[in-house]
């Protein structure tokens, strides 16, 4: 075989290994940007979270406005009644 072939066979096959290289590195990218989050994912797990934080900062708020009136009406010498109960859907947990 000629110089001019064996050159040939050399190129053939470093142009395979840089191939298979290349598709290997791509399957890899595509692994890893399967188990990262896109941005799209963190905004709308983000969005819901938010969402969901307004809602109870509502009942919160609604809770403390029906304290304050419940405490305009109670004097020392009245029986006002029990405080209200607070909403069913408020999540108390991070204050008990």
């Amino acid at each position: 075989m000629s110089d001019g072939g064996w050159v040939g066979i050399v190129i053939a096959v470093l142009a395979l290994a840089g191939t298979a290289f290349t598709a290997r590195q791509s399957r890899a990218a595509q692994r890893e940007s399967a188990r990262v989050p896109t941005f799209e994912a963190i905004t709308s797990r983000l969005d819901s979270e938010l969402r969901a934080e307004q809602v109870q900062r509502r009942l919160l708020t609604s809770y403390v406005l029906d304290l304050l009136r419940w405490a305009r009406r109670v004097e020392p010498d009245s029986k006002a009644g029990p405080p209200p109960e607070p909403p069913d859907d408020l999540d108390l947990t991070p204050w008990r």
